[in-house]
């Protein structure tokens, strides 16, 4: 076993002993975000893009958009596509090279909750049927990796979406350097994620309590309560009745963060 496991693993005792008593490292309560911080337009010449941070953790979202060929099944819709690089320079735990599963995890949990809620009306961004469509794609970025990516991501996600201006479509060209309207939006879904370590169930899991959990679960909602995406990760479970008390809990935060985009 390496130094850094060992770290981590007394580390992870520690946190289950807190657990056990009730208590987060940091004192805060079960339903309690880190300090959250949103920077709109932080990317000057980008269409959109949001700088967020979450405690320690720092997501950093551009959105740009292009024009291209809709999918087969859907000819009169716009197109999403979410990608998603862990620099090294971000965590010691991040490796250089192509997308690892956790990257892969993370983008497609962030367009989950942006597609089955159907935040943006895609029909609006068709150009010609079966032919042109306007195409967003988002980027994250992560800067500073101190636990609870996601909702970080979806946060920064939505937060750079209804800044993004579309660029100008003539003669078959996108005119980057003049704009033609907002992204048409009809939704703002925010994730909460939750981590189980032994019987304490606690929201936005700093980094040593990811590093502890016993389960994972992160719940997509929209303005209407209504559940559009979730996703469980860990080896552990959750009862019906505590993915039903984590569900209440994310619709009333998401009606606190949706005031912060």
């Amino acid at each position: 076993m390496s130094s850094e496991e060992i770290k981590w693993e007394v580390k992870s005792d520690y946190i289950h002993a807190l657990a056990q008593k009730g208590i987060r490292q940091d004192n805060r309560k079960t339903d309690e975000y880190r300090k959250i911080q949103i920077t709109p337009n932080y990317i000057p010449h980008a269409p959109g893009s949001a700088l967020v941070k979450i405690g320690a953790t720092q997501v950093l979202v551009g959105v740009s958009m292009g024009v291209g060929t809709p999918y087969p099944d859907s000819q009169a819709s716009g197109v999403l596509m979410t990608g998603c690089e862990l620099v090294p320079m971000a965590s010691p735990s991040f490796e250089s090279g192509p997308p690892r599963p956790p990257a892969i995890e993370l983008a497609r949990v962030v367009d989950r909750g942006i597609r089955e809620s159907n935040s943006i009306d895609f029909d609006k961004l068709c150009i010609t049927e079966g032919e042109a469509v306007w195409m967003v794609m988002i980027d994250l970025h992560i800067l500073d990796y101190a636990g609870n990516l996601f909702d970080a991501a979806e946060l920064a996600s939505i937060a750079a979406l209804y800044n993004t201006k579309m660029p100008k479509y003539e003669d078959g060209k996108v005119i980057r350097e003049e704009t033609s309207g907002k992204l048409p939006l009809l939704k703002k879904p925010i994730e909460c994620t939750f981590v189980k370590i032994g019987n304490m169930i606690m929201l936005d899991p700093m980094l040593e309590e990811e590093k502890s959990l016993d389960a994972r679960i992160t719940l997509a909602t929209t303005e209407d309560s209504s559940l559009c995406a979730a996703q469980k990760g860990g080896n552990g479970s959750f009862t019906e009745k505590e993915i039903m008390d984590t569900f209440d809990i994310a619709v009333e935060k998401g009606k606190d963060l949706r005031k912060l985009i």
